[in-house]
Formats: structure tokens, C-alpha cells, sequence
């Protein structure tokens, strides 16, 4: 088993900001960006929830190695297990690992839209995020290095085409649907830490932080950190929080909107000429 171990545990230099390694998935997310965009924009729903489908089968499993990477280790040859509450499966980025299921396995309605929308918003600017500045998340394990990319390059791939997919109806009244369902999620981030936060806190001494938004722990997100615990009570800095997720999503949806209706635009005028 420590033989096994040690395979999936294999290092390398920790990559760095637009080297080779980051350079690559992001040429990988591209490129299957514009596969699926492209012959898939008007797939049949029952193509769109098999692809949601394997996507989320494929998150899942990278997430079950990252945390068995995380949890056992063999020192002086010994099986040991010990599980690390700070990387627990329940932060901004998780999120599709819980929201995909409901694009996979329900039939196109009104009900779905909500998680399309968020899809195409909130999660697309998680994993925008995470590919712009990956320095926080790169390691010196090869497996973890690749379940970050992989994850966070689907929440960019998955964002942009369910937002193509979903191309004739997104407008404002679609983008507020994400809403909803971001403040569902971000309500069970502040059960679980008022809950299993406060216990792991006290029984274990370990820090279990969802969505970095704990008032047992301070925030360690750029910028987001700046406000709690240094300047606000948790209660504004919740609201901060809150806020400017919204508005961070609100831009991506504009651009990505701007982005299509240029697209469109070209095509067009493309056609015209061609018809001319």
C-alpha cells in the first residue's frame, strides 16, 4: 500500500505563475472550451447532462485522491491517517461537486435554469480566479497539481459553455437565478462552521474554515482578508463578503455576454458577405 502511495504522491518543482505547467492547462481549457462551444452548443439535453455527468464524475474522483493525498502518509513505514479538516470539500471552489448533479440528472425547466445560471456565473469566476493567479494552490505533488488545474479548468470550461448552451436566454432576469443559489451555499458554509467548525476547533485544534468566511478564524483571502478581523465584525464582513461575490459575478456575466453578442455580431457580418 506504501508503494501505492507514493505513486499517486510523486513530486516535482512547485510550478509556478505562467510557466510551463499553468501555460499548458490553460491551452487545455481553451481548447475544450471551444470544442464544446462549438459542436456542442446545440446538443440535445440529453448530450449536455452526459457531459455534465462525466465532468462531475471526473471532479469527484480527483477529489476523493486529493483527499486521501492529504489524510495518509507513512511515516517510518506506518499506515497513518490523519485527516485535514482545513481542506474538507466545502469551499467557494467545491461548489460545482454539489450544483453539476442537478445539471446531470434533471431535464431541462425552469428548476434547472438556477443551476445553469450559477454554472455560468459564480462558478465560472471561481475557476477564472484560481487560473489568473494559481500561486496559492500549486504544490510540489504532481496529483495535486493536476487536480487543482483539472477542477478549477472545468469550472472555466463548464461556465462559458452552459452560458453558449443557454445563449438564448441569458439576459438579467437569467443571471438572478445564480443568486438564490449562491446564498443557499454560502448559508451551509456558515452552518457548517458554526457547527463542525466550532467543534473540530475545540476537539481537534484544527482549522475548518468553508468558504473563509468563519468568525472562529480569520479570512486568508487576498483582499477579502483585509476587512475581517482587522476593520469589520463578522456580521459586515458576511455582507461584504456577500456583496461583492454578486458583483464579481455580475461582471463576469456582462463580459461574457459582450463576449457572445460580438461573436454573434461577427458571424453576421461575416454571413452577409459571403451572401453578397
Amino acid at each position: 500500500m506504501e508503494q501505492i502511495y507514493n505513486f499517486f504522491d510523486m513530486k516535482m518543482p512547485r510550478p509556478t505563475n505562467y510557466g510551463w505547467f499553468h501555460i499548458l492547462f490553460i491551452l487545455i481549457a481553451i481548447s475544450a472550451t471551444v470544442l464544446l462551444c462549438v459542436f456542442f452548443k446545440d446538443a440535445k439535453d440529453k448530450i449536455f447532462r452526459r457531459i455534465m455527468l462525466i465532468s462531475w464524475l471526473t471532479m469527484v474522483i480527483l477529489e476523493i485522491y486529493k483527499q486521501l493525498n492529504y489524510s495518509i502518509s507513512f511515516p517510518d513505514g506506518t499506515f497513518t491517517w490523519d485527516y485535514q479538516w482545513y481542506a474538507f470539500p466545502y469551499q467557494f471552489c467545491s461548489t460545482p461537486l454539489y450544483v453539476l448533479p442537478f445539471l446531470a440528472f434533471m431535464k431541462e425547466g425552469k428548476v434547472r435554469d438556477f443551476f445553469e445560471a450559477y454554472i455560468s456565473t459564480f462558478s465560472l469566476f471561481a475557476g477564472l480566479v484560481v487560473f489568473i493567479y494559481p500561486n496559492d494552490v500549486f504544490i510540489k505533488t504532481i496529483g495535486i497539481n493536476i487536480q487543482t488545474m483539472v477542477h478549477h479548468g472545468l469550472q472555466i470550461v463548464l461556465g462559458v459553455y452552459c452560458a453558449v448552451y443557454n445563449r438564448k436566454k441569458l439576459n438579467f432576469k437569467y443571471f438572478l437565478k445564480a443568486i438564490p443559489v449562491f446564498m443557499a451555499l454560502l448559508v451551509i458554509a456558515v452552518i457548517l462552521n458554526e457547527t463542525a467548525g466550532a467543534y473540530i476547533k475545540t476537539a481537534f485544534d484544527e482549522t475548518f474554515n468553508m468558504f473563509y468566511i468563519s468568525r472562529l478564524f480569520p479570512c486568508t483571502l487576498p483582499v477579502v482578508s483585509l476587512f475581517y478581523p482587522p476593520v469589520l465584525p463578522w456580521f459586515l464582513f458576511f455582507l461584504v463578503y456577500s456583496v461583492g461575490f454578486c458583483l464579481a459575478a455580475t461582471v463576469i456575466f456582462y463580459i461574457t455576454l459582450g463576449i457572445m453578442k460580438l461573436v454573434y455580431h461577427l458571424n453576421a457580418k461575416h454571413s452577409k458577405k459571403e451572401n453578397a
